[in-house]
């Protein structure tokens, strides 16, 4: 599987984020991000650890991601 197709970045009000050096770190923070995350991927398969649970703990990861800036 490759990486997803990099969606119309959103902001809170749902008006698209228009700024092309914001869009252009997103998409470089979500490049290195996935390809950090296949390596850690590829890792784990090759220590023997079950894909599913690998699978499981990178979307746990990725849920317990916190919004430090919530009022």
């Amino acid at each position: 599987m490759s990486m997803p197709a990099m969606p119309v970045w959103l902001d809170e009000q749902g008006r698209t984020v228009a700024c092309t050096e914001k869009i252009k770190v997103m998409q470089e923070n979500m490049q290195e991000l996935f390809q950090m995350a296949q390596d850690a991927f590829e890792d784990g398969l090759l220590m023997g650890c079950a894909e599913a649970q690998l699978r499981a703990y990178l979307q746990a990861l990725a849920a317990g991601v916190e919004n430090p800036y919530r009022p």
